[in-house]
């Protein structure tokens, strides 16, 4: 592995968070990424550890385009750029239906065409210190950034689930953003972006594909995937209706079925709900080798060389939930 990254997505409080990048950055991970949801403010955390670090680079994961306007994310993007000597990194993806609206009331229609119209407004903005804009999803009369951005681009990565946004990140983004994926993955996604990149006239290899792989550090690994259930456990009920990229259901009926009515009774033992909900699913992924020791050196899992057979899950069948067991065993290792 030539690149490795930590992100952190709640939890942690953001003092602590500020600290964990400093300490990360003397161990020598490349980069640090804050997501937007339920905790303190991506922007201003990295703000705060850009002040505090001087080499590791820093990004967002991402941030949404219908939550925030298009120049706010701008002014932002370029704002922690600024502090940070050059060393940002936009992360940018259109969320969900079932976050955007009931979460934050806001309308959610055409992902594709937002993104796309969010993207290049903020490149305007960048480069030319103003912009208007009459599309579909956004329509700006005038907006003017009163300084000048450190950089007239900053690196923008799209996040990504369904084929159609992927073939976007091919058309116009410096990278994707995937989650919960296996070194399989990659290939789709590479066929995905050459689609897209074809369209746009670019380069396919220029495109940086990379991963949010979940983690847990725990004395066992049983520890740690008991850690890892309850977020599991919460995707699969919100989310099962999800496609990945060859069109096949990301949740199987049955194994969606099962996690909605474990989370459903959550209240009454949460503990029970995950641990059942995740049984299930290390029956139907369990065919790899031992999760990366937290007491292995960076250096140790970065020249380690990806090993398909610790991370390629079986054949898919009725029951099998895609995105526990593999995805522990994958970090350290997957370059996707």
């Amino acid at each position: 592995m030539d690149r490795l990254g930590i992100a952190f997505s709640g939890g942690a409080n953001p003092a602590e968070i500020v600290d964990c990048v400093k300490l990360a950055e003397t161990l020598g991970y490349e980069s640090a990424w804050v997501a937007e949801g339920h905790g303190g403010d991506q922007f201003a955390i990295l703000a705060a550890c850009a002040a505090q670090t001087s080499k590791i680079q820093l990004g967002t994961s991402i941030t949404s385009v219908f939550v925030r306007t298009a120049p706010t994310i701008a002014m932002a993007a370029a704002t922690v750029d600024a502090i940070s000597g050059g060393r940002f990194i936009l992360g940018v993806g259109s969320s969900h239906r079932v976050q955007v609206e009931p979460e934050h009331g806001v309308g959610y229609s055409k992902p594709l065409t937002r993104v796309r119209e969010t993207v290049s407004i903020i490149r305007a903005l960048l480069h030319d210190g103003r912009v208007s804009h009459l599309g579909e999803t956004i329509s700006i009369e005038r907006f003017d950034l009163w300084f000048t951005p450190l950089r007239p681009a900053i690196p923008i990565y799209i996040s990504a689930v369904f084929p159609k946004m992927t073939a976007l990140c091919g058309e116009i983004a410096d990278g994707i953003m995937l989650t919960r994926s296996t070194l399989a993955t990659a290939a789709q996604v590479r066929e995905r972006l050459a689609e897209g990149a074809k369209r746009g006239g670019r380069d396919p290899t220029e495109i940086l594909v990379t991963s949010l792989l979940p983690t847990a550090v725990c004395v066992t690994r049983k520890e740690a995937l008991d850690a890892l259930r309850p977020g599991l456990a919460v995707l699969c009920r919100l989310f099962s209706a999800l496609q990945p990229h060859d069109g096949r259901a990301w949740l199987p009926r049955r194994g969606s079925s099962h996690c909605s009515s474990m989370v459903a009774r959550r209240q009454r033992s949460s503990r029970a709900c995950s641990q059942r909900c995740a049984d299930r699913c290390d029956q139907s992924r369990r065919n790899g080798r031992a999760v990366p020791r937290a007491d292995r050196s960076l250096s140790t899992l970065r020249d380690r060389p990806a090993d398909p057979e610790s991370v390629r899950p079986r054949p898919w069948r009725e029951g099998h939930v895609r995105g526990c067991d593999p995805c522990v065993r994958a970090v350290g290792r997957s370059k996707a």
